[in-house]
């Protein structure tokens, strides 16, 4: 979907409604294992329940497509409006984040209703005569969804990891691994280099341009994620326990965590004389050389200084980037679970884990938000932010790019997120 060229054509028209049936029903597909019980829970305000997952992305069609762009279209619902509007101001007001947990009715069933009716009028929207504003907005919609997908992946583990049954999402079995591949670095040349995307034909979001030059010193750039094991000498050094490894805000937010849960990653626990881990298959011992997943970037932050080396900026890493394939596991390899690096050579940029950068979430140089109320979608969340690149396990291979930029606060651990060193040369 993002490698294909945003026009009126009608060859692009057919693929894009095709592109839209497959995206809206791998939503459903992910849904497809949970209990109706399960499509209501919200443990904490950042964490959403997967009913109003799959009640705001419809929501998002149906107010930026349907509603100007379908003559005569009726609203499903009044209510959806408030109740299913996630931060758009200017689109009204929304029922607050940390209450969605709250909203028992509408029920399931109706949230079904809900997708099925908006889907029947795309596909009416999609049959007629489709402007370069609409192919736009259906695209920018199914990348929205692609987003919220692995949003429910990463909720969903969240919901049932903090449950004490913990049950599996799926029967995924343990990741293969081999023996440890060693921890190595490689070199690349300071220059002036381009990054961002131009924003051109192929679809992008708004804040992944525009391209502009970066100043970059010598830098070297890990091989391999940083493994369980890398990160279980960390802890047995005292890591938690070392403020001068911490940034300021970062030691304060570790002293507050600790309060309720251990010092080691989220989900994992230390039982029966062994560490182990929370997985979307159920609880697993810890696989040694399987990259740390689920640590925020204070502990990212830590680990890398603990080793003298530090973060990359986001663009080291888009330029280390720059000539790897992207391939790798995501979500279609349905393990949902990062994998150990197979080659020698710089290894998984793309797929397993989100990387940490040191890069604060901001606008690049000349940015330009999106015409309107689409413009909201990214441009009011520049603060106090940390970018994270190349996509995880859970994330569609077709929804990754060069370009893209992740971004969540530094305090955030329950998306699948992990560590790349890297060190000035």
């Amino acid at each position: 979907m993002a490698d294909l060229v945003v026009t009126q054509e009608e060859n692009y028209s057919n693929l894009l409604a095709d592109k839209y049936e497959s995206v809206r029903s791998q939503s459903l597909k992910i849904c497809a294992p949970l209990e109706a019980e399960d499509f209501l829970i919200q443990p904490m305000e950042d964490a959403s329940p997967p009913k109003w997952h799959l009640a705001h992305t419809t929501w998002f069609f149906e107010t930026f497509l349907l509603v100007p762009f379908l003559k005569d279209y009726k609203i499903f619902s009044q209510p959806f409006e408030f109740l299913f509007n996630s931060y758009y101001n200017g689109v009204g007001a929304q029922y607050p984040r940390s209450k969605r947990g709250l909203l028992s009715r509408p029920t399931l069933a109706q949230i079904f209703e809900y997708r099925t009716y908006v889907d029947k009028h795309i596909k009416s929207l999609l049959d007629g005569d489709t402007t370069s504003d609409i192919c736009f907005r259906v695209t920018l919609g199914i990348n929205h969804e692609q987003q919220h997908q692995e949003l429910l992946f990463t909720d969903i583990k969240y919901n049932f990891g903090h449950n004490p049954l913990y049950p599996a999402y799926c029967q995924n079995g343990s990741p293969v691994e081999s023996s440890e591949k060693a921890l190595s670095f490689s070199g690349f040349d300071g220059g002036i280099y381009e990054i961002g995307s131009n924003r051109e034909d192929k679809f992008c979001f708004d804040n992944e341009g525009p391209r502009h030059e970066v100043l970059v010193k010598e830098f070297s750039l890990a091989n391999r994620l940083v493994t369980n094991a890398d990160f279980l000498e960390f802890v047995d050094d005292g890591g938690y326990e070392r403020p001068e490894l911490w940034l300021s805000d970062g030691w304060n937010t570790l002293f507050s965590l600790n309060q309720k849960e251990p010092k080691l990653p989220l989900y994992w626990l230390y039982e029966d004389h062994c560490f182990k881990e929370y997985t979307l298959g159920g609880i697993q011992e810890v696989s040694p050389n399987l990259p740390v997943c689920h640590v925020n970037a204070y502990e990212a932050d830590a680990f890398a200084r603990w080793k003298n080396c530090r973060l990359p900026t986001e663009a080291e890493w888009e330029i280390a980037a720059l000539n790897q394939s992207r391939v790798g596991n995501f979500v279609e390899s349905e393990i949902y679970h990062p994998i150990q690096a197979i080659s020698s050579d710089l290894d998984g940029l793309f797929g397993n884990l989100w990387e940490w950068t040191s890069s604060s979430y901001s606008p690049y140089p000349g940015f330009k938000a999106f015409d309107g109320q689409l413009g909201e979608y990214n441009s009011k969340f520049m603060v106090n932010q940390v970018v994270l690149r190349g996509g995880s396990c859970v994330t569609p291979r077709d929804h990754i790019r060069l370009t893209y930029r992740n971004f969540f606060y530094p305090t955030d651990r329950w998306q699948f997120a992990g560590i790349r060193l890297a060190s000035d040369n």
